[in-house]
């Protein structure tokens, strides 16, 4: 992704703690850090002193039970919401990201569950929806459409017949496959992914499971929030599990086995697992 002066912005001098390998990146520097990251809504801890390694070009899985914190975490790197307290560093450098946009221009992507598609305009519409392309003061449309085609064919889906077709039309995994295209279309290098999953029959699933994995075949960096066990351990390098607002253990998915990911699950700990929780600085 180019550097754009919003994203440059964003960036401080100081720089990050790349020298962790941190949730199976090695030495390398990781793509996003977290360091003791925290919110919390007046009285209420949300989540509290996050730490937490994002490899580049890798699947990391954040797993957790309903109200652990996954989408309060995923919505303080994404911009929505401002931590409360804790530090972000992007490629190793500190940044502060007040509002989507500053994420989007660092190269953050985040598809929700809703998915956020219009379902009265069609593939090439929602694709482009704020962001058309023109010439001559009028909208582009072979250029859109060109484009919209190639990247399906890039990100190897093939369900879909035409990219006129109206997305009300789709089925579930089609409409997850639109709104991932949609998110990387604009050189994202971070993928959020938020139950990609949910509510899907199995053809469908497997579809949104074979994405990701091509994401990451094209060196895209995803972060997969997901409650089925199945689907983490067949897409992900790295596994993150948080605990009512902490992050209780991270590392390797080969360090994990389900029964070892469930009890991290539901009580914070599990004696089949080493401890794998970076240093706060």
């Amino acid at each position: 992704m180019s550097t754009t002066p919003e994203s440059s912005e964003l960036l401080s001098s100081t720089s990050g703690p790349s020298e962790h390998g941190g949730s199976g990146a090695g030495s390398a520097t990781p793509l996003l850090s977290l360091r003791g990251i925290s919110k919390n809504f007046g009285a209420v801890q949300a989540i509290q002193g996050v730490n937490l390694d994002i490899a580049p070009g890798k699947v990391t899985a954040l797993i957790g039970d309903n109200g652990a914190g996954k989408s309060v975490l995923i919505k303080t790197i994404s911009g929505i919401w401002e931590p409360s307290g804790g530090h972000m560093y992007w490629k190793g450098e500190e940044i502060h990201v007040h509002t989507p946009r500053n994420a989007a221009a660092l190269g953050i992507a985040t598809v929700y569950q809703d998915l956020a598609l219009c379902d009265n305009l069609d593939i090439v519409q929602n694709m482009y929806l704020g962001r058309e392309e023109t010439k001559f003061s009028m909208l582009d449309e072979i250029k859109m459409e060109l484009a919209t085609n190639q990247l399906l064919r890039d990100l190897s889906v093939s369900t879909v017949k035409s990219v006129r077709q109206i997305v009300a039309s789709l089925s579930g995994g089609q409409r997850q496959a639109i709104a991932v295209a949609r998110a990387v279309m604009h050189d994202s290098q971070l993928v959020i992914m938020d139950e990609p999953t949910a509510a899907l029959g199995v053809t469908q699933t497997a579809q949104v499971l074979q994405l990701i994995r091509t994401l990451a075949a094209r060196g895209i960096t995803v972060l997969v929030i997901s409650h089925n066990l199945n689907d983490v351990f067949s897409v992900a390098d790295n596994i993150a599990v948080m605990h009512l607002g902490t992050l209780c253990s991270s590392g390797p998915a080969s360090n994990y086995d389900t029964a070892s990911a469930v009890e991290l699950i539901t009580t914070g700990h599990s004696s089949r697992v080493a401890s794998t929780l970076l240093p706060s600085s």
